[in-house]
């Protein structure tokens, strides 16, 4: 069927009230592209000891969507070439998997793992080969009124310098790699029935683009700045 993929903290579990402030953090949008589905069979369980697993076979990426002249890759290389399940190329299915454990109350350690050759089998594509992966490890620990959480991700696009030539003097090639992480703790006071007041503070590093394969020198802009975002609420 069609499910959110368990990838990080957020993207099984998006909406408002699942996270603090008004937007979604940058690193689970930019990196992780939140909100992230695809279809496929997925098998999963949960297990007395505290761990939780999930793996499966997947629809996935299509670098053929990879629009050069917009910005929209350099916001979110993975993002911009989402299928959203509907109508999906499946030429080239993906695969996954992510473990958790929760052995201690209130505390959850955990990674994924993503794969898949996001060509999608397409005629002429100029790098049949290419492949998109991604990996996370997160942490998320609830001590009393106390919510602090942490994520590392780190997605690559590999393969695709062929396809980079094609795109010569874009403003937006392929990135060959890009990552990033944050650090998040809150404070949640209960003033009575269901109302809570949760400060908290973020704090976020992530790069859409650490290189990129198949430019020649003078068209190849060496790597994005890495990002900083410091955000109170």
């Amino acid at each position: 069927g069609l499910f959110l993929m368990p990838v990080g903290l957020l993207n099984t579990n998006h909406e408002p009230t699942a996270y603090y402030g008004v937007e979604r953090n940058f690193v689970e949008t930019a990196i992780i592209p939140s909100t992230w589905r695809e279809g496929g069979v997925q098998l999963f369980g949960e297990h007395d000891s505290g761990i939780s697993w999930a793996a499966g076979i997947s629809t996935g990426f299509d670098l053929g969507k990879w629009d050069g002249k917009a910005k929209d890759g350099r916001q979110s290389p993975l993002a911009s070439i989402h299928q959203e399940m509907q109508l999906a190329k499946a030429r080239s299915l993906a695969w996954f998997g992510s473990v958790d454990w929760r052995g201690i109350p209130g505390l959850r350690l955990g990674a994924s793992v993503f794969g898949g050759n996001a060509a999608q089998g397409a005629p002429g594509f100029a790098s049949p080969d290419a492949k998109v992966g991604l990996w996370d490890v997160h942490a998320k620990w609830t001590p009393g009124a106390w919510d602090l959480s942490a994520v590392y991700v780190r997605g690559s696009i590999s393969g695709a310098g062929d396809f980079n030539l094609t795109l010569a003097g874009a403003p937006t090639p392929v990135p060959n790699a890009f990552d990033g992480w944050y650090t998040q703790a809150a404070y949640r006071w209960q003033l009575g029935g269901d109302r809570t007041l949760a400060p908290f503070v973020r704090y976020e590093r992530y790069n859409t683009g650490r290189g990129f394969d198949g430019l020649p020198a003078g068209l190849n802009p060496g790597a994005y700045g890495t990002e900083t975002v410091r955000t109170v609420g």
